[in-house]
């Protein structure tokens, strides 16, 4: 359930939150911080996506750097490392008007050297970082339920403490070294790209089988095969329920970053590898901008 408007004290300085890129999890975040009494600005590509964020109260910005000059805390959710540093450090980026002391949360899922050479030039300017990549999906992020596995300094935490809380009730501080926030998230991305690839390749064979997928479904979520992720997006399937809230190019983008920085470790991930091919293939079949509950249509096919 949300906390009140009334959860800033009434007399306390109200908080200004950026958030640079307002899709389904950037959007989710910033309707979350409008009803904690946040004032909120938003910038993305997306004209829709900042009308939408805008009807609910938010102010736009035509350029990143507009928005920083108007922010306390700049919310990065784009989608790759590329799209992050354009926004933070190319022509009209965020840094060009933060001052020290100001701060950046990191929320993409990219590459932990990415994570690393970001931070590193915020700290030259004197920009507090937190690594913040998130989980749960955009109705978490916007009852406030989702995880955020934060790599950060003890003292950033401390300070925007309040902020971090009214984002998420499940917080994990994993440590002061850049890029760990990112590194746990991939580790999670890669059981859940392997729950995802389990569970629509079960629920295909069951139909295969004819058995009722509903009922098998059912008989799973009280059983040893039970997944979050696996009951998510195989409740959507079933159903027909395809529109994106994680884009199927998303999974395939992140559980193939889980690979590479697996190889990068010295890690073999053979089980990993087969479900990052899978989602390669559903997107290569056309399922790439619906939501990554689609590849139960792959599996069917198979």
């Amino acid at each position: 359930m949300d906390i009140p408007k009334t959860a800033i004290p009434a007399g306390w300085p109200v908080p200004r939150v950026g958030i640079i890129g307002v899709g389904n999890m950037g959007g989710a975040m910033a309707a979350r911080l409008l009803t904690q009494g946040y004032l909120i600005a938003v910038h993305d590509i997306d004209a829709q996506r900042e009308a939408q964020a805008v009807s609910l109260g938010a102010m736009a910005c035509t350029t990143a750097t507009g928005l920083a000059s108007s922010s306390d805390v700049v919310i990065v959710a784009v989608v790759d490392a590329v799209q992050t540093h354009s926004v933070l450090f190319g022509p009209h980026g965020a840094v060009a008007s933060m001052a020290p002391g100001s701060a950046v949360m990191l929320c993409p899922t990219i590459a932990p050297a990415d994570t690393e050479r970001l931070v590193a030039g915020l700290a030259q300017r004197g920009i507090d970082w937190i690594d913040a990549p998130m989980s749960g999906g955009p109705e978490r992020a916007r009852d406030g339920s989702m995880s955020l596995m934060l790599a950060c300094q003890n003292a950033v935490l401390d300070r925007h403490r309040a902020l971090i809380e009214a984002l998420s009730s499940k917080i994990f501080h994993i440590s002061e070294r850049p890029g760990d926030g990112v590194r746990t998230k991939l580790v999670n991305n890669l059981l859940a790209a392997i729950n995802l690839a389990g569970a629509a390749e079960a629920l295909a064979l069951a139909e295969r089988l004819g058995l009722s997928v509903p009922r098998t479904l059912a008989v799973i979520e009280q059983s040893s095969g039970q997944s979050w992720i696996g009951s998510d997006r195989m409740r959507r399937a079933m159903v027909g329920d395809y529109l994106p809230r994680a884009h199927t190019s998303l999974l395939k983008k992140d559980s193939q970053l889980v690979i590479d920085v697996a190889k990068q470790a010295g890690f073999d991930a053979p089980v990993g590898e087969q479900a990052a091919a899978l989602f390669a293939r559903a997107c290569e079949n056309g399922l790439a901008t619906l939501d990554d509950a689609s590849v139960f249509e792959l599996m069917r096919k198979r």
